[in-house]
């Protein structure tokens, strides 16, 4: 009984042996396991934070290149408005100085015909359309800018008012 108690004690101990031995190695692979895939994580990190550092030098460039390309439309927008503006400009003030024309030109017709009370305020109209066009050839597209602003912050109302009648007109105009 000895024999077998001694041989069953062995067998016992070599077991917990062999599975303290099974155990280490599963421990140190394991580790092993898990600092390979550290490594790998941080190879994976820098990786993604060195693709992300080039994306991001693409998107400045282009953010750059966009916006100076936006400012080169803005500046020739802004030139070609002016541009605009003056013609404009000198359209209305044609069109003022021949319709002052035309009134003063009618206003000998309105003395005939209605007197001669009538026709001096046709006179006094046409030196107005001719006066107010005169003012428009002497001010710079700027200076009506700042009057605009100026009659805006004055009466908003009535800027808002002309403004949609002016929207409506423009579209009707653009409609045909």
């Amino acid at each position: 009984m000895n024999q077998t108690t001694t041989d069953t004690s062995a067998t016992a101990s070599n077991t917990v042996t062999g599975a303290s031995a099974h155990r280490s190695e599963a421990k140190s692979r394991f580790n092993a396991a898990v600092s390979e895939a550290r490594a790998g994580a941080a190879a994976l990190r820098a990786e993604a934070s060195e693709r992300a550092g080039l994306y991001r030098e693409q998107a400045q460039s282009k953010s750059k290149d966009w916006a100076s390309e936006a400012r080169a439309y803005g500046d020739e927008a802004r030139v070609r408005g002016k541009e605009l503006a003056a013609q404009g400009k000198g359209k209305v003030s044609e069109g003022l100085t021949a319709l002052g024309q035309a009134v003063a030109d009618s206003a000998q017709v309105v003395d005939e015909k209605l007197g001669a009370r009538y026709g001096d305020y046709a006179r006094t109209a046409s030196r107005g359309l001719r006066d107010a066009a005169t003012r428009l050839d002497q001010k710079s597209i700027d200076d009506l800018g700042e009057d605009a602003r100026a009659f805006v912050r004055k009466s908003p109302g009535a800027a808002v008012g002309i403004a949609a009648v002016f929207g409506f007109l423009l579209s009707r105009l653009l409609r045909r």
